[in-house]
């Protein structure tokens, strides 16, 4: 019966038949379905760029599930996918393209790495502030500013601590990366002679790192979007569906807490699980970039342009011991 079925236009989106024969084509088979979104993606990146209204729009609700689906779709895997695969590959023929990318995006995950850095010091002093208020002042409450100020209980900012601290562990991730701050369990790369260490890190980044992160990204998308709106979304739920549930579509928030003057933006932590992806992702890419670079260079290339903090002149010794 499907051989019996004539596809109408080739992109569906565009001539608004239930099939078109891009989909049809991409039904035939694995290799159909990879060549097939691959030349979808070229006509998706487009479509999206020429009608930022269809999904940047959120008074509208059917812009605002087109932005969820597409969020956490096959869509947008091969946009990126494709994407990257022609900056690297334009990367291999001209390596000062590359290394000019592997500079921009070890320079962001530095930038923002450093930034949040200071929410493990807002976090300490935040904590003195509450044992004092508590132990010497013995206040129920904390308030902060002027006019109308920020007044919660003494638990909401306690339970608030666990924020500072997702807000380093999820943005400082990559500078963290950067630095060589991570723990690394060693059996044999040590050891390993230059272009070995080079080829494991490039496999790492490639089958490690960027699927362990689109694999989270697409838990934590729908997660989130669960708690920020109703009807809930579904990974299942198909872009027709959800267009037909946008007609109920209202904003619900989480603000739920734990306790009942605890913290309630519990939310915030589901958006920094998405932003945590999205630089563990651009690490990889940056891993393997510079992986691939120093490769084709040598070992003379070994950490050029490397932007690492340092300790100060005498403290050497103490540099990566962490």
């Amino acid at each position: 019966m499907a051989e019996d079925i004539v596809c109408s236009g080739f992109f569906r989106a565009a001539e608004g038949a239930k099939l078109g024969c891009l989909d049809k084509f991409q039904e035939s088979g694995f290799v159909q379905f990879v060549l097939g979104n691959v030349l979808e993606a070229f006509y998706n990146f487009f479509a999206a760029l020429l009608n930022p209204g269809m999904w940047l729009n959120w008074s509208d609700g059917q812009a605002l599930m087109r932005f969820i689906y597409y969020g956490g779709s096959v869509e947008l895997f091969f946009v990126l996918a494709t994407g990257l695969v022609i900056l690297t590959i334009i990367g291999m023929r001209k390596r000062e393209f590359m290394w000019a990318m592997v500079r921009g995006l070890e320079g962001f995950a530095n930038g923002v790495g450093r930034l949040f850095a200071w929410a493990g010091l807002i976090m300490v002093l935040q904590q003195i502030i509450i044992v004092f208020m508590q132990r010497i002042f013995t206040r129920p409450d904390i308030s902060v500013g002027f006019g109308i100020p920020l007044q919660f209980d003494i638990s909401w900012f306690a339970e608030e601590l666990k924020l500072f601290n997702a807000l380093v562990v999820c943005l400082c991730v990559s500078y963290t990366f950067v630095q060589g701050g991570h723990v690394r369990v060693d059996l044999f790369y040590a050891g390993a002679k230059f272009r070995t260490k080079k080829i494991v890190d490039m496999f790492g980044a490639l089958f490690f790192m960027l699927p362990f992160a689109i694999i989270t990204w697409m838990y934590g998308w729908y997660f989130l979007w669960r708690h920020l709106v109703t009807p809930n979304p579904s990974a299942s739920d198909t872009l027709a569906l959800l267009l037909r549930k946008a007609k109920l579509l209202k904003w619900n928030v989480e603000t739920i807490g734990f306790s009942p003057n605890g913290f309630n933006g519990y939310f915030m932590f589901k958006i920094l699980l998405c932003m945590f992806c999205v630089m563990v992702m651009l690490q990889a890419i940056a891993m393997f970039y510079r992986s691939w670079c120093e490769l084709r260079e040598g070992e003379e290339s070994e950490g050029k342009y490397l932007d690492k903090d340092t300790l100060g002149e005498g403290e050497e010794a103490y540099e990566g011991t962490h």
